[in-house]
């Protein structure tokens, strides 16, 4: 266990605002803001200003250098670009666009040969702990029903490719039935949970999700059932949606529980 951990953020939306909030007020022992990249060098320094942080923005190379863990959340986009020069520096990434990683598979080969770590946090699911015990024995099945306020799914490429028209609904629609890697490919921004319960349990292509716009709910909620040899249980969470309709506000503070795990003397979880 490190002494003090220098934690870089990549993105300064809604989740590395509360992040870097957290660490500049102290919240965080041991941890220091080392720097912050983002696509608006202005917009940064005008909040690090407003927050009272002397910490650079940085572009991604020299944060990677400077820092011990990164958190990377930036659109999904920019995933990779973030994610090489961390790793190869020999760096933890806490990633937030887990959907990314079935896309780029490559990195978890990169991160194995510099001696970097890719960090899932549970972000805005539960039971991660039960589904990674039960997969080291065997699951049968895991099955995700996500359902969502429909300006938190506006705008997802499966949507616009398929032509479906989601703004006037009355009654909750399901928009998408079928994989864990089908679901993180067509709503990158939306369903990085689902990938992440794949990465802990049956992987991408065992593991299936529906995806359900609703009217008539105003948090992102998530349902998961598990059929395994050890245990069948069930997981159901409502979040709140952050500033971001698309992102719960339970995931910032999800990365700050994983941050405060790496420094701290006693870790409760797997």
């Amino acid at each position: 266990m490190s002494s003090q951990l220098n934690v870089g953020i990549a993105g300064l939306g809604a989740i590395g605002r509360v992040v870097a909030r957290k660490i500049q007020t102290g919240a965080l022992p041991r941890i220091t803001l080392a720097g912050v990249t983002t696509g608006d060098r202005v917009k940064a320094q005008s909040f690090l200003d407003e927050i009272g942080s002397a910490a650079p923005v940085l572009d991604i190379q020299n944060l990677a250098a400077l820092s011990d863990a990164v958190v990377e959340c930036a659109p999904a986009a920019v995933f990779a670009e973030i994610a090489v020069p961390v790793l190869s520096a020999g760096k933890k990434l806490i990633a937030l666009s887990a959907g990314q990683l079935l896309r780029h598979p490559e990195l978890i080969a990169l991160a194995k040969e510099s001696g970097g770590q890719i960090i899932v946090p549970t972000g805005a699911l539960i039971g991660f702990d039960a589904v990674s015990a039960a997969a080291e024995g065997e699951i049968q099945s895991v099955t995700m029903i996500t359902r969502k306020p429909v300006n938190g799914l506006m705008g997802a490429p499966y949507l616009v490719r398929n032509g479906i028209d989601i703004s006037n609904l009355t009654e909750p629609l399901c928009v998408f039935r079928g994989s864990a890697r089908d679901a993180a490919m067509g709503f990158p921004e939306n369903v990085n949970v689902a990938a992440a319960l794949s990465l802990a349990g049956l992987g991408p292509d065992r593991t299936t999700i529906e995806i359900w716009a609703d009217p008539n709910v105003k948090r992102n909620m998530h349902r998961v059932v598990v059929e395994a040899d050890s245990a069948r249980f069930e997981m159901a969470i409502e979040n709140v949606p952050s500033e971001n309709p698309k992102t719960g506000r339970i995931t910032a503070l999800s990365v700050v529980a994983a941050l405060r795990k790496m420094v701290s003397p006693l870790r409760v979880g797997t």
